[in-house]
């Protein structure tokens, strides 16, 4: 993070997609809390690829951790841009701890062995983001809620990430077994979503272009904004 950029310069350049799903939130102080949290996301996701051996990665991980915690016991912030946003949100900094911690599998030589595996790591990772940011837009969100939504995006993040030359997915997983998954996904979701509070839809919004990313297909700035836009409008991923 440059010294000059923000915490939502910082975002809509690392993660355009949840940036474009932020501009649906109303409240601008909402809207600010989550931007943080992806700004958090960011910065844990990005340590496996960043470092040359795991234990640098554990003590990258751990200095997060241990940030969130020492928020949560009331102590002064970090002197970090993004732990100081933290600071003064409205996230439980416990729960953003369990994120960190969470991370450390990133750091596993090899593919996740099995879809038992890979489910569980996506509802670690991108499953839990989506429920601590639907909860900041509305308390009573039940996590149960965002689950497929979750799960369609996080499968799509993985396959981007094994065509970055990245990949956590199990070895024998083609494309057309990764779409398949992503597509089960999206039909658990079209139930779920009907419960969801609407001014939650923002958090799990981006599962509007899961599908698009699986195919194999570019995807310009007007598609995905006319995506997301029309998700938003209708609820549904």
């Amino acid at each position: 993070m440059a010294d000059t950029e923000t915490l939502e310069d910082l975002v809509r350049r690392v993660d355009p997609d949840r940036w474009l799903a932020t501009r649906f939130i109303a409240d601008s102080a909402a809207r600010a809390d989550v931007i943080a949290l992806y700004g958090l996301n960011y910065e844990l996701a990005r340590v496996a690829g960043g470092v040359s051996n795991a234990l640098m990665g554990e003590i990258r991980l751990t200095w997060w951790r241990e940030a969130m915690e020492e928020i949560a016991a009331g102590k002064p912030p970090r002197k970090h841009p993004n732990v100081e946003a933290l600071a003064v949100s409205g996230f439980d900094a416990n729960a953003l701890a369990v994120l960190a911690e969470a991370r450390f599998s990133d750091l596993d030589e090899g593919p996740l062995k099995d879809e038992a595996a890979v489910l569980a790591y996506i509802d670690g990772t991108a499953g839990a983001l989506a429920v601590l940011a639907a909860r900041r837009l509305d308390p009573d969100t039940d996590p149960h809620t965002v689950k497929g939504a979750a799960r369609a995006w996080g499968l799509a993040g993985l396959w981007r990430l094994k065509q970055a030359g990245r990949s956590r997915l199990p070895h024998d997983w083609t494309q057309a077994d990764v779409r398949r998954r992503v597509e089960t996904q999206l039909r658990a979701a079209r139930a779920e979503l009907r419960r969801l509070p609407v001014a939650a839809f923002p958090a799990v919004a981006p599962a509007a272009l899961a599908r698009v990313y699986t195919s194999g297909r570019e995807i310009g700035e007007l598609e995905k904004k006319a995506r997301l836009t029309f998700a938003s409008a209708t609820g549904q991923v």
